[in-house]
């Protein structure tokens, strides 16, 4: 296995913030040892936002330090926290994360209902988490969502997309994540943005984060790929969906995508068996089934050796 492509676990953030059953700091520590112990090697723990807002991302801090604790080698683990803010990079910095990511989107309404500002705005408030990410010497990522269609205004501008990525690439993110954000998109589509935005930024520096509304995220992954992008984002079980985005499902399923690649002779780094486990003991946690195909179906006989 030659091959190989990097995935982002975002489990504890963008699959955990839309869900309506609360998990304990206990559970969520839990759960990115599990993940850990399976492979996991880069991952969101948490964000720093307004609990009155998103209340499943409370306690984030507890569930960073004590990770942190349990795994302190952070060339090894690449941990990382959501902020909005100045705010939110204040709280990041106290944690000890040395990873932040920070959002914006390819339309202005998106923007609006997210995050209350316009896309404009939004880099007007980077510019302080930007400063103090360089004085801290702290890895910025950034999230670029409604690439491919919104929520409130349906066909998104690819240049807006491009331009904004270009933006995030200029202030100083060392890597952008591509998202569709409501689960649209399809492979000819995903093919002709990526081409369109490696014109502006290497495709080493792109990730691409699909949400598998439509059933579609795997063969938009497959799609990217194929395109030369090399980091994808993923949650255990299909976990996630935005408070702001409505209709949206969850993301594509850690699982899933691991189950493709694994056939594809593409190294992702992570055991199977130990993240259907994982998954199944999450589902009792959450009291209800993830849907992962893969967790679901189980691991083919010719593929458990």
């Amino acid at each position: 296995m030659k091959k190989s492509v990097r995935l982002v676990d975002v489990s504890l953030r963008d699959g955990l913030q839309n869900e309506a059953t609360p998990v304990s700091t206990a559970n969520r520590v839990r759960l990115a040892e599990r993940l850990i112990r399976a492979g996991a090697r880069r991952m969101e723990l948490g964000a720093f936002v307004r609990a009155e807002k998103i209340p499943q991302m409370a306690g984030s801090m507890d569930v960073i330090r004590k990770t942190l604790a349990r795994f302190p080698d952070q060339k090894t683990y690449g941990f990382a926290a959501l902020v909005p803010n100045r705010k939110g990079m204040d709280e990041a910095l106290k944690s000890g994360i040395r990873e932040v990511a920070i959002f914006t989107a390819a339309s202005n309404s998106f923007t609006q209902a997210n995050i209350n500002c316009t896309i404009d705005e939004s880099f007007e408030r980077f510019a302080e988490v930007m400063a103090l990410a360089e004085k801290n010497k702290i890895k910025v990522r950034g999230y670029l969502s409604t690439c491919f269609g919104c929520p409130y205004e349906g066909e998104v501008d690819e240049r807006v997309v491009v331009k904004t990525a270009a933006r995030l690439h200029e202030i100083g993110c060392y890597e952008i994540s591509i998202g569709d954000t409501i689960g649209v998109a399809n492979p000819a589509q995903v093919v002709r943005v990526f081409e369109r935005l490696a014109k502006k930024i290497p495709l080493a520096k792109l990730a691409g984060h699909f949400h598998d509304t439509r059933g579609t995220a795997l063969a938009n992954i497959l799609a990217a790929h194929q395109t030369g992008v090399r980091v994808f984002d993923a949650s255990l079980g299909g976990l996630g969906g935005c408070p702001y985005a409505p209709g949206s499902a969850g993301n594509v399923a850690l699982e899933d995508v691991v189950y493709m690649f694994q056939g594809m002779k593409i190294q992702t780094g992570l055991d199977l068996l130990q993240l259907v486990e994982t998954n199944h003991w999450f589902a009792q946690v959450m009291g209800k089934k993830l849907n992962s195909k893969m967790s679901l179906a189980g691991l083919p006989k010719a593929r458990r050796s």
